[in-house]
């Protein structure tokens, strides 16, 4: 008898294989990330259509073949289509998507990582938060997740920074984009988390190149 498996989590990636199917990235807050097929899932009358797409949560119930697991159904509980009406967003958006399947395993429970990506959607969905911000905020949040994060900032004594920086480091998520910065401390906040970004992550991230070159 095949297994069958329900898990809760977000679609981190797609492609596309063969005509009509697609290959799905989903992190997932029981087995960390899986790699998911799901048939049928581009035809306009698949009822996978609009759950197997990037940024949609949800449960999402897999059979296990011979070949890794199968797609069934999904219970979508987000979808996140307003942050696709803003290109600018939409690029930190694929980034949050992007480094998350960069450091996340298989096999590794990730129920944090998948709040913290939600959470930090609805934070770039927030008008009074700035995007620069947002992303410097789950950057150093995940490093922390990830062990590689330093306790204070590396190269900022600024009182205000090295506040923001416990803030994020110690709170709980739900109260991670509660605090603003002013733009000197904004701009020094975000160089400290980009320089331990460099070292942590080498990776070029498509998402980011395209966020370069729309600011220039």
């Amino acid at each position: 008898m095949k297994e069958e498996v329900v898990v809760h989590g977000v679609v981190l990636s797609e492609h596309s294989q063969r005509e009509f199917d697609k290959r799905l990235s989903i992190l997932t807050m029981e087995e960390g990330k899986m790699t998911v097929w799901a048939s049928g899932a581009k035809r306009p009358s698949s009822p996978l259509m609009a759950g197997s797409r990037s940024f949609v949560f949800g449960t999402f119930s897999l059979k296990k073949g011979k070949s890794g697991y199968n797609l069934q159904s999904v219970k979508v509980d987000a979808y996140f289509e307003e942050i696709a009406l803003d290109l600018e967003k939409a690029c930190y958006a694929a980034y949050f998507l992007e480094l998350a399947d960069f450091v996340s395993q298989e096999n590794l429970p990730a129920e944090e990582m998948v709040n913290l990506i939600y959470l930090s959607l609805k934070a770039l969905l927030h008008k009074d938060l700035k995007n620069e911000l947002v992303r410097a905020i789950y950057e150093l949040r995940l490093l922390e997740l990830e062990g590689e994060y330093t306790e204070q900032p590396p190269f900022s004594t600024k009182k205000a920074v090295m506040e923001a920086w416990g803030h994020v480091l110690s709170s709980p998520l739900n109260k991670l984009y509660t605090f603003r910065l002013e733009e000197g401390t904004l701009l020094d906040f975000c160089g400290n988390v980009e320089m331990l970004c460099r070292e942590s992550f080498p990776m070029q991230f498509h998402s980011l190149k395209i966020l370069k070159s729309l600011k220039q």
